[in-house]
C-alpha cells in the first residue's frame, strides 16, 4: 500500500477514472446491442436508434474511453448493417 500522500490521492483518482470509464464503455455496448436487435427484429426507427448509436460511440471517443480508430470502425460497422438491412 502507498504511503506518500500524492501516492495515496492517485490511487483514488484512477478508482474514480476507472469506473467513469468503464460505465462509458458500457453505455456504448449497451446502445450497440440495442439497435443490433432492432436490426434483427426489423424494428421501426433504425435511423434513430442508429444515431444514438453514434452518438454514444462518438462521445465515447472524444472522452478517450475508447481510440478513435475503434469508435469509427464501430460506426462504420453499424451503418453498413443498416444499408444491408434496408436492401
Amino acid at each position: 500500500m502507498a504511503h506518500h500522500k500524492s501516492a495515496m490521492k492517485r490511487i483514488r483518482q484512477t478508482a474514480a477514472h476507472t469506473e467513469r470509464n468503464r460505465a462509458g464503455r458500457s453505455k456504448v455496448k449497451h446502445t450497440v446491442r440495442a439497435f443490433r436487435e432492432a436490426v434483427a427484429s426489423n424494428a421501426e426507427g433504425l435511423n434513430e436508434t442508429l444515431s444514438k448509436a453514434v452518438a454514444t460511440i462518438s462521445k465515447a471517443a472524444s472522452k478517450g474511453i475508447i481510440p478513435a480508430k475503434r469508435a469509427s470502425r464501430k460506426i462504420s460497422r453499424l451503418a453498413k448493417l443498416l444499408n444491408s438491412a434496408k436492401a
